[in-house]
């Protein structure tokens, strides 16, 4: 009875961090669908810049543009091995790591046991994310073949649906490798807050909570996705003008 008061709390406080990461995502991509965010404008943009890409027969420039894309996620991955490597160093030298923590004021005690799950943990949320960053990689990969790929101006046997068509496909496998960045990202977050742990599980939960408000406000309510939707013309100026 005992343990269980004692290890009750952690069990809460992991539940908790699950739930709200879980929850969060399957909330965004539901909420995405009839409200504008980030991700959903940000498609829009996408199609608009492969339509004008196949009016253009240079495209030197769409294509280093995606080729940043891709080094963005490169860097992230290779950035996850070595928080990897820097986890599983600690978790081979727990003792120490309990012993410089112990120090630390407001930290709760822990097992030797309940430190190296606390560690496992994190390890698997940074697994995670090197797989959302290297399947990303591969994505923008794709989108940098559909590009070569695309139909130059001088072809009149293309019509204008197989363009149309095109465009959207190619803006939808670059927006599904962004939303796989948008995961990784996701995962940096919420292993940073599960650093929180190791100070005590309802310190986890609070920062786990805080989090999600983060992310909630940067992709719903950010200034940067306000004037994203908001395009500014003069018949615009006028009703905006007049409503204030």
């Amino acid at each position: 009875m005992r343990i269980i008061e004692q290890y009750l709390p952690h069990f809460i406080a992991a539940f908790w961090f699950v739930l709200c990461w879980v929850g969060y995502t399957r909330y965004a991509s539901w909420k995405a669908r009839t409200t504008p965010c980030l991700a959903s404008v940000l498609h829009l943009y996408r199609e608009d810049w492969m339509r004008r890409m196949l009016l253009r027969e240079n495209r030197i420039a769409d294509a280093n543009v995606i080729g940043n894309l891709e080094r963005n996620a490169s860097f992230f991955a290779s950035s996850t091995l070595i928080i990897l490597a820097g986890i599983l160093t600690v978790l081979g030298a727990s003792d120490r790591a309990l012993s410089v923590l112990a120090d630390l004021p407001f930290v709760q005690s822990a097992s030797r046991g309940l430190s190296e799950v606390k560690l496992l943990g994190l390890c698997v949320v940074f697994v995670y994310a090197f797989f959302t960053f290297s399947w990303c990689m591969r994505q923008y990969n794709f989108a940098a073949v559909l590009v070569g790929s695309a139909p130059m101006i001088s072809e009149r046997h293309v019509t204008e649906l197989e363009r149309k068509a095109f465009a959207e496909r190619t803006a939808r496998v670059i927006s599904m490798a962004a939303n796989q960045f948008n995961f990784g990202l996701r995962a940096y977050y919420f292993g940073m807050a599960m650093l929180a742990w190791f100070i005590n599980p309802w310190c986890f939960m609070l920062v786990t909570s805080g989090v999600v408000l983060v992310l909630y406000r940067r992709e719903f309510h950010s200034d940067v996705l306000e004037v994203m939707v908001y395009t500014p013309t003069p018949a615009a100026e006028v009703n905006k003008e007049k409503s204030e």
